[in-house]
């Protein structure tokens, strides 16, 4: 019965390195059939995974023309994706037996099958990581450099951004802090892009009023709504904007502007309606006044 090598990897790298040519090669001594395995994220392009299969296996097929390369979708179970590799090797090569392989912080804890294992020690200094860092802000003056630039962006999920956008009332809110940006000298609420390390919404609405205004004492986030925003930035983008707009009333401090915020003020709710009608606001912004004015204005 014939024993096929399998080797289990991503090989997320711009070429194959003396690293993963020894692994394979290993490999090919003991087996008169070897096979690779790429794992595929469920994330379309990424820093950890920025090449998708057909890229990896043009590369591997570069080197060893006849290797068989095939993909193995991750899941978050592991037992499901130990039984989804097993499927695929037996369903593409029927009445086989295999051997896995792969380094000892691959995929070894997390298979679960009943196939042979072989652990792979490291050979050399290499680390796809470091790699990875040393090519991502290497840039190429060639065409082939530059159609891969555009093949990875059209190759991504197009995105929503996800932003917040901060009301903070005083005086019985009866007036609400604004700020203004030098770009178009228009006023604003506070607010701006949530961070990958912000917990939640709320989290980047307090951090984001931090940084434009300074550390002032406010009660906490209260959610009123969420809205689109026609962002100019992205009007001619498939990528857009989703923020969320909270409320909170001030307690105590001197709010000024920073960051990008140069100025600050506070306004009663009839100015800002008035300023609304002026076109004094950013056009982003209308949007949030106008759900904050019909829902806190007294007439």
């Amino acid at each position: 019965m014939n024993n096929i090598g399998v080797i289990i990897a991503r090989f997320q790298t711009p070429y194959l390195h003396d690293g993963h040519k020894a692994l394979i090669e290993t490999v090919q001594q003991q087996h008169n059939k070897t096979v690779i395995v790429l794992g595929i994220s469920p994330v379309l392009g990424s820093r950890r995974n920025p090449l998708d299969f057909p890229t990896r296996e043009k590369m591997i097929k570069k080197e060893y023309p006849d290797m068989v390369v095939l993909p193995l979708s991750d899941h978050p179970l592991d037992a499901k994706w130990t039984q989804n590799l097993d499927t695929l090797l037996s369903s593409t090569f029927p009445g086989s037996t295999f051997t896995l392989y792969g380094s000892r912080d691959s995929f070894m804890t997390s298979y679960s099958g009943s196939k042979k294992v072989v652990p792979l020690a490291e050979n050399g200094p290499h680390n796809s990581t470091a790699l990875r860092e040393k090519f991502s802000d290497k840039v190429i003056d060639s065409e082939a450099f530059r159609s891969g630039i555009i093949y990875a962006y059209a190759n991504t999920y197009v995105k929503v951004y996800p932003t917040v956008d901060i009301a903070v009332f005083r005086n019985d809110k009866t007036e609400l802090l604004l700020g203004k940006k030098d770009i178009d000298n228009k006023w604003r609420l506070l607010g701006g892009f949530s961070d990958p390390t912000d917990d939640s919404y709320e989290m980047a609405a307090e951090r984001e009023l931090r940084e434009e205004c300074g550390p002032i004492e406010i009660t906490g986030m209260r959610y009123e709504k969420s809205f689109r925003v026609d962002d100019w930035r992205y009007k001619r983008e498939a990528d857009k904007i989703i923020t969320t707009l909270f409320s909170t009333d001030f307690i105590a401090g001197d709010p000024k502007g920073s960051d990008d915020i140069a100025d600050v003020d506070w306004f009663a709710l009839e100015k800002v309606e008035k300023m609304l009608n002026a076109h004094e606001v950013a056009e982003e912004h209308y949007p949030q006044l106008q759900n904050l004015l019909e829902k806190y204005l007294t007439k």
